[in-house]
């Protein structure tokens, strides 16, 4: 395996994360953005604040290039997921992602993180359906961007690693236009604790957790709006959260976490919080 590669936690120590800066030009409208009053100058100083306070808690942070026309290219969870010891390359459902994926692969290959596996025709995946519950367990979510078809060419890819894939299906929620991903839901903050908004989680994902002895802090309904939901672990037990979430903050910080807070503003007009906006590639 790899010693700068390698993803089997969603909550080990961020050795090593890709980023990528917001474009300062696209349709971002036409990405679902909220975008009449969307000010790319603060999105792009709040993604590198984002960046330095990552930095500063200890993270391994190497930034991609910014890449014109591509609005959403600023949300590097989604179009390749890692998975063990390499990346397997997604398929975007989203028009406006569709050379997302191919993109961010090269990027990736530069900085020498090997590709294990595409996804190919009729599969499509965005990462934000995936995350690991333990080192040997693979959640993905059924979505609107994420198909069984996808999960069964993952399965093929991954279970040669001894990681084992198990599916939850989502609610359709409000619809196909809307980005609901797994992880729109549950955000793991130490190997026992996850962040959860239990009213659209599925049930078997809830017994799921309690048969593994996870627990969760719950999100309040205006501050899953707010994208309390998304929590992104530097270490276990060391949070980075949206601005403005303070209920969710108090009980995380209750429940023993270390928690830190950036500013969101921009980034949260395009229903995207950090995990979102980071690529792991190595966890300790």
């Amino acid at each position: 395996m790899s010693s700068t590669v390698s993803v089997r936690s969603a909550v080990g120590r961020l050795d090593r994360v890709a980023v990528r800066p917001p474009s300062q030009v696209g349709d971002y409208a036409g990405a679902h953005w909220i975008a009449p009053d969307l000010d790319l100058d603060l999105l792009e100083t709040q993604h590198r604040d984002f960046v330095a306070l990552l930095r500063s808690l200890g993270a391994g942070v190497e930034e991609l290039p910014a890449v014109d026309d591509m609005p959403d290219g600023i949300f590097v969870y989604d179009p390749v997921f890692i998975a063990g010891d390499g990346a397997i390359v997604l398929r975007g459902a989203k028009a406006a992602r569709v050379l997302e994926n191919d993109r961010l692969a090269a990027d990736l290959e530069a900085i020498g993180v090997p590709i294990i596996g595409r996804l190919t025709e009729p599969a499509y995946a965005d990462g934000g359906d995936m995350l690991f519950l333990d080192s040997d367990t693979l959640a993905i979510g059924y979505t609107y961007r994420t198909n069984e078809a996808a999960a069964e060419q993952i399965r093929a890819i991954v279970e040669p690693q001894g990681i084992n894939v198990v599916t939850f299906d989502m609610p359709h929620d409000l619809g196909p236009e809307y980005c609901l991903h797994l992880m729109s839901v549950i955000s793991p903050v130490s190997e026992k604790l996850v962040v959860l908004y239990p009213k659209l989680a599925p049930t078997r994902l809830v017994q799921a957790l309690e048969s593994r002895g996870i627990g969760w802090v719950e999100v309040p309904d205006d501050e899953y709006l707010t994208l309390g939901c998304n929590v992104l672990a530097v270490a276990p037990g060391v949070a980075v959260l949206p601005a403005g979430n303070v209920v969710t903050g108090a009980r995380l910080r209750n429940a023993g976490v270390d928690v830190h807070f950036y500013n969101a503003s921009e980034t949260n007009k395009g229903e995207g919080g950090p995990t979102c906006l980071t690529r792991p590639i190595l966890r300790g």
